[in-house]
């Protein structure tokens, strides 16, 4: 008696937040189509997590867009998080790098993280470490802890001005153990060589190991080299041959995720999130993302509280996997 009782009470309980949210997102609607910027924004989010309504990303775009068009910042930095995973929208880095850097002058501290991630990775923009650092600085100063802590890992890093001889030092021991035939260090030297950390960027060169480590079999490679296919760079841009890397992957990461691997369970959650070799799913993402995180993964707890409280950015599909 007193368990029907209670899941009634949860039943109802389910019943009433969906009623809440139902009666806020029309609320937000109709302020949003009488052209109320923030009211637009906030009903792209609501389109974009499916609170409230049917989970629909192209709608989600839509509504950003008009809220971004009106100089509203989180519209602005929402926007480019759709261009920068390709969610509901063409994916675009240069699409994805202007509306970051129009949210980001305004003072947007979410859009000056990703932005300075541009840089770090040359999304869209030439890579800059100097231009990355400003960025995540300006955000670090509005409290933002992604930013504080990036800004720790690199003072840490110079310290003695030894960061450079540091990543070369990795890249001559990476190349080492590469021209040996390790796919771990081949899969690293690549993405020394995309990074530029410690040797001269060059993307050919990164796709060249990456390739090298995807024939062995290493998933962080496929997915790395069916991302460099996609986007077109160092190699002539070719879905199909994306999505072969990316299908590769996806089963190495759902083998080694299935027998417990808390990194591949993140990693096939990330692919889930963004739809790459595998259609999209925000549930699948969660429910790996979880698994990671219950053993301890970090990365996993604070990409699953971002799509549990319903983010306006998308966590770490934007970046290749180290």
């Amino acid at each position: 008696m007193f368990s029907a009782m209670r899941w009634c009470l949860g039943l109802l309980a389910i019943c009433l937040a969906l009623t809440a949210w139902a009666q806020d997102f029309e609320s937000t609607k109709r302020a949003a189509q009488q052209g109320d910027a923030q009211a637009q924004a906030d009903l792209g989010k609501m389109y974009a997590t499916g609170q409230g309504v049917t989970q629909n990303h192209a709608e989600a775009v839509q509504w950003y867009r008009k809220a971004a068009e009106q100089g509203n910042a989180q519209g602005q930095v929402s926007l480019g998080a759709m261009y920068c995973t390709g969610l509901g929208v063409a994916q675009s880095d240069a699409q994805a790098e202007q509306w970051y850097r129009k949210a980001a002058e305004q003072g947007n501290a979410d859009a000056q993280v990703n932005l300075a991630a541009m840089y770090f990775a040359s999304r869209g923009v030439a890579h800059s470490q100097a231009e990355a650092v400003q960025w995540y600085r300006k955000a670090a100063r509005q409290g933002d802890a992604q930013a504080q802590n990036f800004l720790e890992m690199i003072n840490l890093a110079m310290t003695y001005d030894k960061c450079q001889c540091v990543a070369q030092n990795n890249a001559v021991r990476y190349r080492k153990a590469a021209l040996r035939g390790n796919a771990d260090a081949q899969n690293s030297l690549g993405v020394l060589y995309f990074t530029g950390r410690g040797v001269a960027k060059n993307d050919a060169k990164a796709v060249q190991w990456f390739r090298k480590a995807a024939l062995q079999g290493s998933a962080e490679a496929q997915a790395n080299l069916g991302w460099l296919y996609e986007t077109g760079q160092g190699v002539a841009p070719n879905y199909d041959e994306a999505e072969k890397w990316f299908g590769k992957a996806i089963q190495r990461f759902r083998k080694a995720a299935e027998q417990g691997d808390a990194i591949a369970q993140y990693q096939l959650g990330q692919m889930y999130f963004t739809g790459k070799g595998v259609a999209q799913s925000d549930a699948e993402a969660m429910q790996w993302y979880r698994k990671a995180a219950r053993q301890g993964n970090e990365v996993a707890k604070a990409d699953l509280e971002d799509m549990e409280n319903g983010p306006d950015l998308p966590a770490a599909p934007c970046t290749v996997h180290p």
